[in-house]
């Protein structure tokens, strides 16, 4: 029987990624950055609760020993909000696997980025050549992206992973059979790579599809994306028509978007094992 996979999030490079190198991994996902808040206790008491920084959170996770030079070649705006930065590796020994994230340095900036990689290890090897894209954020490297940035900017990279995700999957690897990715946005305007993913559908007939979903549409919807939009959340009723014993679930957002869907797929019986998704913010 076909091994199916099922991708579920709000940002959607490890489909890209998994579809130019020709294999399908389970760790992407945008950088999600969180910064500090304050809330109010029972007693009115404002307190000030700061979140780890990305070197924080990323801590006891593997990092290659490599910290490369890499010049920016082309910035792009995939939406409103989110940028697509180029970048020219000139190191021969920077490599990456599909799913893995950066360390961002930034002249002038101390706080370190994380972002994961948005292009596949085949465009590094031909052109040299690797891709983030970068939601703006008041978080200092984003924040720079979004506003200083310019062709030529000059930055250092270091590849991380998680690699709790490879090791609870390693010895469970399947040749794909097909692909579902449920894409959740707030409308088709923050719906990136759609024309990608949609030239994917058309070249991969019954192999890859995609259902998007907005929950904050107001303008009206192109012809081409019309058949494969639908209203609201991804639901319970959209999943559970997918459960199976070889189905994995492969889950990419902000930590409160994972954590749902997470709680939803053991709701309806899928099994842990099944269920990947990054833990390194």
């Amino acid at each position: 029987m076909a091994h199916a996979t099922i991708y579920v999030g709000c940002t959607v490079p490890q489909l890209l990624r998994g579809a130019q190198s020709r294999t399908f991994l389970s760790q992407s996902a945008l950088g999600v950055l969180r910064h500090s808040f304050c809330y109010c206790t029972g007693n009115g008491t404002i307190k000030s609760k700061r979140k780890m920084d990305h070197l924080e959170r990323t801590a006891n996770n593997f990092r290659q020993e490599v910290i490369t030079q890499a010049k920016v070649c082309g910035i792009t705006n995939e939406s409103d909000t989110v940028k697509r930065l180029r970048l020219a590796i000139a190191n021969k020994d920077f490599t990456f696997k599909a799913g893995q994230w950066v360390d961002f340095f930034i002249p002038g900036v101390s706080v370190v980025g994380g972002f994961s990689i948005c292009s596949s290890p085949g465009l590094l090897e031909r052109e040299g050549i690797l891709e983030l894209a970068v939601k703006h954020t008041v978080h200092p490297p984003a924040h720079w992206i979004h506003t200083e940035c310019t062709l030529d900017s000059e930055v250092a990279l270091r590849v991380g992973a998680d690699l709790h995700g490879y090791q609870e999957g390693k010895g469970n690897r399947h040749k794909l059979g097909t692909a579902k990715l449920y894409y959740s946005a707030k409308n088709t305007s923050e719906l990136l790579f759609k024309k990608n993913i949609l030239g994917l559908m058309e070249a991969f007939p019954g192999k890859i599809t995609c259902c998007f979903h907005v929950t904050q549409q107001h303008s009206q919807i192109c012809k081409e994306l019309q058949p494969h939009i639908t209203g609201g959340r991804i639901s319970e009723k959209d999943l559970k028509k997918h459960v199976s014993d070889n189905t994995s679930w492969y889950i990419c957002g902000p930590p409160p978007m994972i954590e749902s869907i997470s709680k939803l797929l053991t709701n309806i019986g899928v099994p842990r094992n099944c269920v990947f998704f990054e833990k390194w913010w």
